[in-house]
């Protein structure tokens, strides 16, 4: 197939796990023969904008038009198969499906958060779960400034998603949600279920899997309220507190709350923080591992590190809500911990370092689970079989006299 990828890069200042998916994907679809194209923004582009520029780009958050003729006019002239849309936010916008539609290109798009029924993103406010905006106007979001902590910076993805909203729900073939866990709330919010396909991300074989019971505990990932980085290190000064488990914790990657957790891993014999690891060291450090802990606050969609430590043969210690509850089995591939609660983290980071013949266990488990849901050979067959049923749907549709995308939908604009 030919299979043009449309992605906003993010940032690169910090590991993105959506920058990650994508650049994989692409990778595994050229290893098989696919023909793939990327059409893609950087957000790094913004900082060498003229002032102008910069001022302008929340008023392209809902709408690029410049994108739309862009876009339309490849599309036209290379005919793609089907086009795969990914994060849209700053630089494209939804101006994306109004190309496709214009040259009768079918689109799949990948869920990666919850931004189509969240502005922000993250169904959460103040570090805690919120759903005030789900399946109703974006309005509260805009009240409590849930992006960025700024009504302002707020108000640009607040007006996309309620601007566009039918847009995406018509103009999109397919739409890949990365866990039955995120689907289920997007189909509570009034999105087209026959459209909403479960299609988890997959992970490459690193190639190196842990070996004996591990050395440490490990937190990978952004530092950041969200990811609960706070309640680990509430957790780890309670297992201090009782004389710790017998192996340190290292703590790898950079966030906001960065400064935070040097100044609190500074001079002790438990604690390392490791800074940001690149690709190699990533794996090196999750197959030493005794177990790597997610403890997010929010409902992650996903959790690509979970699936990163079952590679490895790594049990994992994860919150139990949002998709780590279908990621991970209790006892039997990892543990699940009760959300926000730091007594229950601690407990379960002890059981499983006090007993290595259970983490051994877990681990070889975990392993199982990783081939046979998560492998690219999986990854691969679920992308073309969605790509096949976007392919059949639009043509169908052209065979009915029409896409759902053209019909009223505001296409003139």
């Amino acid at each position: 197939m030919h299979v043009l990828v449309v992605h906003n890069r993010y940032g690169s200042a910090q590991p993105s796990g959506e920058n990650k998916v994508v650049d994989q994907e692409v990778e595994l679809l050229r290893a098989a023969g696919h023909r793939v194209e990327v059409f893609e923004r950087r957000s790094d582009d913004i900082a060498g904008r003229s002032l102008l520029g910069k001022v302008a780009v929340p008023l392209l958050v809902p709408w690029n038009p410049a994108v739309r003729t862009e876009l339309a006019t490849r599309l036209r002239t290379e005919r793609p198969d089907v086009v795969h849309v990914h994060n849209v936010f700053p630089l494209l916008s939804p101006a994306v499906l109004a190309a496709c539609a214009d040259a009768g290109v079918p689109a799949v798009a990948t869920l990666h958060n919850y931004t189509q029924v969240c502005p922000p993103g993250t169904l959460q406010r103040d570090g805690r779960p919120c759903t005030e905006c789900v399946g109703s106007t974006p309005l509260p979001a805009v009240r409590h400034g849930c992006y960025r902590g700024s009504r302002l910076a707020t108000v640009p993805l607040a007006v996309s998603l309620s601007a566009n909203r039918r847009r995406w729900w018509s103009g999109v073939e397919r739409f890949l949600c990365i866990s039955a866990a995120q689907r289920d709330v997007l189909v509570r919010s009034g999105m087209p279920a026959e459209r909403l396909a479960v299609k988890h991300n997959f992970v490459p074989d690193p190639g190196l899997c842990r070996e004996g019971a591990g050395e440490h505990v490990l937190y990978l990932g952004r530092l950041a309220e969200a990811k609960g980085v706070r309640l680990l290190m509430t957790a780890w000064d309670e297992l201090a507190a009782g004389g710790g488990v017998g192996v340190p914790l290292v703590i790898a990657g950079t966030g906001p709350l960065e400064r935070e957790v040097t100044d609190w891993a500074a001079g002790r014999d438990d604690v390392r923080y490791a800074g940001l690891l690149d690709t190699a060291e990533c794996r090196k450090a999750v197959a030493g591992a005794v177990a790597v802990v997610a403890p997010s606050t929010w409902l992650e969609a996903f959790g690509l590190v979970v699936v990163e430590a079952m590679a490895a043969g790594v049990p994992t210690v994860a919150a139990g809500h949002g998709a780590f509850v279908e990621l991970v089995e209790d006892g039997v591939t990892g543990l699940l911990h009760r959300p926000g609660e730091s007594a229950s983290l601690a407990s379960r980071i002890r059981r499983i370092a006090a007993d290595p013949a259970l983490g051994r266990e877990l681990g070889r488990a975990a392993r199982r689970r990783y081939e046979q849901g998560f492998s690219p050979a999986v990854g691969l067959a679920r992308l073309e079989e969605e790509y096949r049923t976007a392919i059949a749907g639009r043509s169908a549709q052209a065979r009915d006299g029409g896409t759902r995308a053209g019909r009223g939908d505001g296409d003139s604009r």
